[in-house]
């Protein structure tokens, strides 16, 4: 049976940790893999006690893995359970995030086309999360078509499912603290040409608890985005 890795990135989400278990964990057991499939959840240096909470969720629930680390960014801890996931050989890798904006019965979709396609990645034509995320999300992907020539519906929906063997072979080309990896690994796999496709997924408001990422963290990030983007381009 396929491994599945879900990987999930927590910071300060108290809040909304254990509704987030409680919705994916199914998820994970359905599709255990042998009992060797995985939803990780990695504490990125919460100030809170979500990495707590998960550690108590974790008692009754023997396919959920506690993972933390100093706090990175959320860019720096997908690589972290990336690398995780690939370390541990599963065969697919999902990515969530933990504020409760996506909507687990739609996996069942993505799942289904893991065959067909080495990446399956949302795309959300709507988003619950205000009309300045949305405005963010169209001027980067303005962005990547003008540096990497790459026409993309979203670049960084936060539920995406790739084979590891894809996600392997792109990774190394990000460093550990590289702060849209998503973004990047998205426009490989355009730029490239492999073998994926774009399903679009419903994208709730936050569930509960405070964005970390307030408007002057968006533009300080965004600038040193377009740098990153221009040295990566380089590079190919």
């Amino acid at each position: 049976m396929d491994k599945l890795y879900i990987i999930v990135p927590a910071y300060n989400e108290a809040e909304n940790i254990e509704k987030l278990i409680g919705d994916w964990y199914p998820v994970v057991e359905k599709h255990h893999g042998n009992g060797e499939s995985r939803l990780v959840l990695i504490n990125d240096g919460s100030k809170d006690n979500t990495y707590e909470l998960i550690c108590d969720c974790a008692k009754t629930r023997p396919l959920l893995l506690p993972l933390t680390k100093p706090n990175g960014g959320h860019g720096p801890s997908l690589l972290y359970g990336y690398h995780y996931a690939i370390d541990h050989r599963a065969d697919f890798v999902f990515q969530t995030d933990s504020d409760g904006q996506t909507n687990p019965t739609e996996f069942e979709q993505f799942w289904n086309c893991r065959k067909e396609y080495d990446a399956v990645i949302g795309a959300r034509p709507n988003r619950g999360d205000g009309k300045s995320r949305k405005f963010v999300e169209n001027v980067l992907l303005l962005i990547l078509r003008i540096i990497f020539g790459v026409k993309l519906p979203d670049s960084n929906a936060p539920f995406r499912l790739m084979k590891r063997e894809l996600l392997e072979s792109y990774i190394d080309r990000l460093p550990m603290n590289f702060s849209l990896p998503n973004v990047m690994l998205t426009t490989y796999f355009v730029y490239f040409h492999e073998k994926i496709t774009f399903i679009d997924i419903s994208f709730l408001p936050r569930q509960g608890g405070t964005n970390s990422i307030n408007p002057k963290k968006i533009v300080k990030i965004g600038w040193k985005a377009i740098g990153d983007f221009l040295r990566l381009r380089q590079k190919l």
